[in-house]
């Protein structure tokens, strides 16, 4: 678990903001993109510790479904993008995602701020942690104390530990680039705003509304990724004109 960043004063510091928006390029689905079902599920039903209460064995099905088709998804070229952002820059991805696509795409910095699927938690204890590997979670599967395991994920209606984390590393940033979300979900909305008031902002959404100041680049991030950051490598963050704001 990410809980400090050593900023290295020789390079400026890129922060990511990541969503869904860019795992969906990756065939990774969203129930934010239709009518509020994930995967024929309500969300109340199988992402709320209500409905872990209430039925733990539909929920652990559920995810494991999720953590399968994950495990066949792979980077795409936003991910590999910003991987070679680190060629000039300290770049650290932020995510409201829950999958690894960062990582196996190579950002070697890469904070979670709703959970990890691949992992399992104790749930008697938050603070034991395993990677799952190739397994899934079953009914019966406990931790070292006893309890039974579940996701390794923040549903609705839980406190998302590592925000406090997020908003200090975003305050440390000298250029924000929010990429495959509106920053409708909360308390991730809140960081884009959390960064020095001076420093540029750029949104890389389809459907990116304009309700901050920003450059905004509406097209997929596959594809508007990689000629940004081609843009940034060239001439650095100190002159984004040639990239067009709004």
């Amino acid at each position: 678990m990410m809980t400090s960043l050593e900023i290295k004063p020789d390079k400026a510091h890129i922060v990511i903001l990541s969503g869904a928006g860019i795992s969906a390029e990756s065939g990774i689905k969203t129930f934010r993109d239709s009518d509020g079902l994930w995967e024929n599920h309500r969300v109340e039903d199988v992402a709320t510790p209500e409905a872990w209460h209430q039925d733990p064995e539909l929920v652990l099905g559920f995810y494991n479904a999720r953590r399968q088709q994950i495990r066949k998804a792979e980077p795409n070229p936003a991910h590999l993008a910003l991987v070679e952002l680190e060629k000039a820059f300290q770049v650290t991805v932020i995510t409201q995602n829950i999958d690894d696509l960062h990582e196996r795409a190579g950002s070697s910095t890469v904070l979670h701020l709703h959970g990890e699927i691949l992992k399992a938690r104790s749930t008697l204890d938050a603070r034991l942690v395993y990677n799952l590997g190739h397994n899934d979670i079953h009914a019966g599967d406990i931790c070292d104390k006893g309890s039974q395991l579940r996701p390794h994920i923040v549903w609705f209606g839980e406190d998302v530990p590592m925000y406090p984390v997020a908003h200090e590393i975003t305050q440390t940033a000298d250029l924000v680039i929010v990429v495959g979300t509106s920053l409708q979900v909360q308390p991730a909305s809140f960081l884009a705003s959390a960064a020095p008031a001076h420093i540029a902002r750029i949104v890389v959404d389809p459907k990116a509304e304009a309700n901050v100041p920003a450059f905004y680049l509406r097209a997929p991030a596959g594809e508007a990724l990689p000629k940004l950051v081609s843009y940034l490598l060239e001439h650095g963050i100190s002159d984004l004109s040639g990239i067009g704001a709004e």
